[in-house]
């Protein structure tokens, strides 16, 4: 899939194709429907299936540290979206000055002369340009000017399929890891680089590969058994979500324990899939006591996936 970061790497090449335009967080069943709608429709006009997004997402500029955590990052909208069939991710810089432009500069700029759009689909109550003034029916009278098709959202949706990325974060912060499964189609999972931290696992003799949450804020946190998985293959541990208040934690970030795995995966991507929550996160008095709770932690995780192989 053809990744295009920023508008001004938009090439002539790139005009003419059938849109949609998102934030796409989580890539949960709802947008699974429009994504499919969106493939079909492109292929009925023999045209490029494209996606746009905004990096950062607008709630992030807006309303900075209080905007809602986000279901995954850019690098796991692009794997997902992929898989689903569509062939160009547009990833548009969003900042005070892209969200100050006029909702006719946004249409006639981008959609039009930059993109050349033959069919959209968005949301009705997608709101755009300056003060939000765009709306559906703005795009909709844009269209049978400049001869493109409008359709919403709704349209591309089952009735039975009332998912939102809301509901996603409300359903993982009680730990209803069985209705997130239900919505996203998957089971929830984080993907990200391992890098080196203080090597304070290792020191208490429960080594972890650790992953920074970058700038968002994790959706849920706590202890929890995981499958992991790398290139070599699929692994289970148990990961710690979120702060480290007993050793001075104050970056949220993900630290996952492999059982019975030694290799370096230093700069490597891994994705840590939840599969139970264990605990929530606690300070303890001190490190001797930290370890024996990581060792409970260890043994309640393979007690679950020894369950889950006697089912299976």
């Amino acid at each position: 899939m053809q990744l295009v970061r920023g508008i001004h790497n938009i090439q002539p090449g790139d005009h003419g194709c059938v849109l949609t335009i998102g934030n796409f967080d989580g890539v949960h069943k709802g947008h699974q429907r429009v994504i499919s709608a969106l493939v079909a429709k492109a292929k009925a006009l023999n045209c490029v299936a494209a996606v746009l997004v905004f990096e950062p997402q607008p709630q992030e500029v807006f309303a900075q540290d209080k905007a809602p955590a986000r279901l995954c990052r850019l690098r796991d909208k692009y794997a997902l979206l992929s898989k689903l069939g569509v062939q160009r991710l547009i990833c548009v810089n969003f900042n005070m000055k892209f969200a100050n432009q006029s909702a006719e500069q946004f249409i006639e700029h981008l959609l039009v002369e930059k993109l050349g759009i033959k069919h959209l689909i968005v949301g009705d109550d997608f709101h755009f340009g300056k003060d939000r003034i765009g709306d559906f029916t703005m795009l909709s009278q844009a269209g049978k000017r400049f001869g493109f098709e409008v359709t919403d959202t709704a349209s591309c949706k089952m009735e039975d399929c009332r998912v939102s990325s809301t509901a996603i974060r409300a359903a993982l912060d009680k730990d209803d890891l069985v209705n997130v499964e239900n919505m996203l189609g998957r089971p929830y999972s984080i993907i990200g680089k391992v890098f080196h931290g203080d090597k304070r696992g290792r020191q208490l003799g429960f080594p972890t590969a650790n992953v920074l949450l970058k700038r968002h804020n994790s959706p849920l946190s706590g202890v929890f058994a995981v499958k992991i998985k790398t290139i070599d293959g699929m692994f289970n541990g148990v990961a710690n979500i979120g702060a480290r208040p007993t050793v001075n934690g104050i970056r949220e970030q993900l630290e996952v324990h492999i059982f019975n795995f030694s290799d370096d995966i230093y700069g490597q991507c891994i994705e840590v899939i939840i599969i139970k929550k264990l605990r929530q996160v606690m300070k303890f008095e001190n490190l001797a006591a930290l370890t024996a709770q990581i060792k409970i932690d260890s043994e309640q995780a393979k007690d679950v996936f020894e369950k889950i192989n006697n089912v299976g």
